[in-house]
């Protein structure tokens, strides 16, 4: 049965918007060839987006020919505006953007952990409304929530999680009273860091894979064929409580310090650099970013990839026994989700998966291959601790021009 006028043209307009979505700007004659559809149907979907206030005319196109030159039309941008949260235990950062995703400010502020659930939420509030003030913008349309813990899959909302400060949950309701008309929504900051791969990182030629968080924690992201894929209480990829050898006990369903967690925490790697001869400086909360790519540059160093004038203060041989026990450590973890899911690629992901780069990727690589007849792939990071806060904008922009512009795609659980 062919479809009404009405709906071929919301066809047709989502079609328009989609394309200019992904490829930027375009003349009405780049639409015509990209969607196939008759120059008159162009010329009128072009006329009624304009209408609506969704596309302007942002430029022309430089190539000239006999009479005006081709107008360019693109999304209007600052049709709304979004904010993206990466709250972590010691802190938030946020960044504020327009339709199409260009940042317009940014900024973070740490939060300690002796700081009160009320004074670290108001924290929290106050950054935004400062970010939101900086980049212009008159209100927010949509807000984009990437936190640690379990997001219920049925709502959408942050689930208590023991160890998790309880301003984290507090900060969703406080956003919303403070922002009424924006849509705010939350999502598990793991499962964001593996939408920013799979769209504008590492995965991005991948439609099956899984993303490994090595950073304060340890988390896991699984996309199967193309989708997020949560589990039936929003806890797929808590990889921390998984049983592991090499750890003091087993897990309990309220601490993980007996699982994976045990051997890939940030406690843990710093650990195992002292222990491998890597100096770890004597700070309250050593760096454990430093201690890796400390220990990265000493062995690239070594085999001549690293240029002579870069500093590096770990000696070779302790720096490539430590990035071979921690490979030994990961690969553990990987070789538990291979024989699982079968992804044929892994992501080390967070700021230890960016810090460790080709080096510590290598070595699980062939850990894993020795370990399981699985084909897998290891890759490391393009984004590293910035994918939550990359994925959370994203999650934004997708829902906020899915209402907008009606794409009719579906949107995160509930937002």
């Amino acid at each position: 049965m062919p479809a009404s006028p009405s709906t071929a043209r919301a066809i047709n307009d989502r079609l328009a918007l989609r394309l200019l979505q992904q490829e930027g700007p375009l003349t009405a004659g780049r639409l015509k060839q990209l969607t196939g559809l008759s120059r008159p149907t162009v010329a009128d979907l072009v006329e009624r987006l304009a209408a609506a206030g969704l596309i302007a005319v942002v430029g022309e196109a430089g190539e000239r020919r006999r009479g005006p030159n081709a107008k360019v039309y693109g999304i209007v941008a600052d049709r709304a505006h979004l904010a993206a949260l990466d709250v972590r235990t010691e802190g938030v950062a946020v960044t504020v953007a327009d339709l199409v995703g260009r940042v317009l400010a940014e900024a973070s502020v740490p939060i300690g952990g002796d700081t009160g659930t009320g004074p670290a939420v108001e924290q929290a509030v106050a950054l935004v409304e400062r970010v939101v003030k900086e980049a212009g913008a008159d209100r927010l349309h949509t807000v984009g929530i990437g936190a640690p813990g379990l997001i219920d899959p049925a709502g959408g909302e942050l689930r208590d999680s023991s160890g998790l400060p309880e301003w984290h949950r507090r900060l969703v309701a406080a956003l919303q009273e403070r922002l009424p008309e924006a849509r705010v929504g939350v999502e598990n900051e793991t499962n964001l860091a593996a939408l920013a791969e799979q769209r504008d990182g590492a995965a991005r030629d991948r439609d099956t894979f899984v993303l490994l968080w090595l950073g304060h924690g340890t988390g896991a992201a699984v996309v199967l064929d193309g989708a997020l894929r949560r589990g039936a209480s929003g806890g797929t990829g808590e990889i921390g409580f998984l049983p592991v050898p090499g750890a003091a006990a087993l897990p309990s369903s309220t601490d993980c310090e007996g699982g994976f967690h045990a051997l890939a925490s940030s406690a843990a790697v710093v650990k195992l650099a002292a222990l491998c001869g890597v100096p770890v400086a004597a700070e309250e909360e050593p760096s454990l970013v430093g201690v890796v790519r400390a220990a990265t540059c000493a062995v690239r160093s070594a085999v001549g990839l690293v240029g002579e004038g870069a500093s590096h203060t770990v000696e070779a041989g302790s720096a490539a026994r430590f990035l071979d026990a921690l490979a030994d450590r990961v690969a553990v973890g990987v070789a538990a989700v291979v024989a699982i899911l079968d992804p044929g690629c892994v992501v080390l992901g967070g700021e230890v998966g960016q810090a460790g780069g080709e080096e510590l990727a290598g070595r699980v690589q062939r850990r894993v291959a020795r370990m399981t007849p699985l084909a897998t792939e290891v890759r490391t990071t393009a984004l590293g601790g910035g994918a939550v806060l990359r994925g959370a904008l994203l999650t934004a922009r997708d829902r906020a021009q899915q209402e907008l512009f009606a794409l009719g795609e579906r949107p995160v659980p509930g937002w």
